[in-house]
C-alpha cells in the first residue's frame, strides 16, 4: 500500500475513481473510501451481530476482504453495495458460528436481539450540554426501540430509515423482492412506534408541567389582579 502522488484524493472524488486508485494501491484512496463507509456499515453489522465490539470486528474484516479482493468488484452493482453485502456476509457468518445449531431461516422468523446501536462518532459543532443530554436520552430511547424489534425488520429499518437507502436499493442490498422490503418497513415502523410508546408512556403525565413554584406564581398573579380590581371598583 503506496500514497498515491500524482492525483489528489478527497471526499468528493467518486467512489469509481478511488477503487481504481485502490487497485493501484493508493492508501489515500482506501482511508477515503473507509471514512465514506464507516457508519453504513457498523450500522448494518450492528443490527446483524446485536455487539459493538463485534460489530467494529466485522466492519474491518469486511473491509480487508473488500479491499484485498477489489479485482472482483466489476462495478456491476454500486461500491456501497458490493461492500455491504460483504459486511452482510461477514456478519452472518459470525452469526452461525455463534449458534451453529440455529438455521439462519429460524434467525429471521424470531431473532430478537437485545443491545444498543451505536454509531461511529463524526465530528460535531459545540452544543448546549442541556440540549445534547436531551438528544442522547432520545437516542438511547429509540436505539433500544430498534434492538427490540426482530433482525429482517431491524435490517430494512436501518437501511431504508436511518441511512435513507431507497426501496430498490433496500431490495438489492438484502436479496429480496421491493414488495418485502415495503412489508417490513411497514411492520419495522410500528413495531418501533409501539417500543417507543411504551418507553414514554409513563412520563406523558409530566408533559407541560405548570406546577410548583409556577403554579404558585400565577394563583399570587390572580389574586394580585382581582384584588387591584376590587380597589378600582
Amino acid at each position: 500500500m503506496r500514497a498515491s502522488a500524482s492525483a489528489p484524493v478527497g471526499d468528493t472524488v467518486t467512489d469509481g475513481r478511488l477503487v481504481a486508485l485502490a487497485r493501484r494501491g493508493s492508501e489515500r484512496a482506501v482511508r477515503v473510501l473507509v471514512r465514506r463507509y464507516n457508519q453504513l456499515l457498523f450500522r448494518v453489522a450492528r443490527g446483524v451481530v446485536a455487539d459493538d465490539a463485534e460489530a467494529e470486528d466485522v466492519v474491518q474484516a469486511a473491509y480487508v476482504q473488500a479491499f484485498t479482493r477489489l479485482d472482483g468488484y466489476r462495478g456491476e452493482a454500486a461500491f456501497s453495495t458490493w461492500l455491504t453485502r460483504i459486511a452482510l456476509n461477514e456478519a452472518y457468518g459470525r452469526l452461525r458460528r455463534r449458534r451453529p445449531t440455529v438455521e439462519f431461516s429460524e434467525t429471521v422468523a424470531d431473532g430478537i436481539e437485545q443491545g444498543r446501536l451505536l454509531a461511529f462518532p463524526t465530528a460535531r459543532s459545540p452544543a448546549d450540554p442541556e440540549n445534547e443530554a436531551g438528544r442522547e436520552q432520545v437516542r438511547q430511547v429509540l436505539e433500544r426501540a430498534i434492538e427490540a424489534i426482530p433482525e429482517p425488520f431491524r435490517l430494512v429499518f436501518i437501511l431504508r430509515d436511518v441511512q435513507g437507502f431507497s426501496v430498490d436499493e433496500t431490495a438489492e442490498l438484502l436479496s429480496v423482492r421491493s414488495a418485502t422490503v415495503k412489508t417490513r418497513l411497514f411492520r419495522a415502523r410500528k413495531l418501533v412506534r409501539v417500543e417507543v410508546e411504551r418507553v414514554l408512556a409513563p412520563r406523558f403525565a409530566d408533559v407541560f408541567p405548570f406546577d410548583g413554584a409556577r403554579c404558585a406564581g400565577m394563583a399570587d398573579r390572580v389574586v394580585r389582579d382581582l384584588c387591584s380590581g376590587s380597589a378600582r371598583e
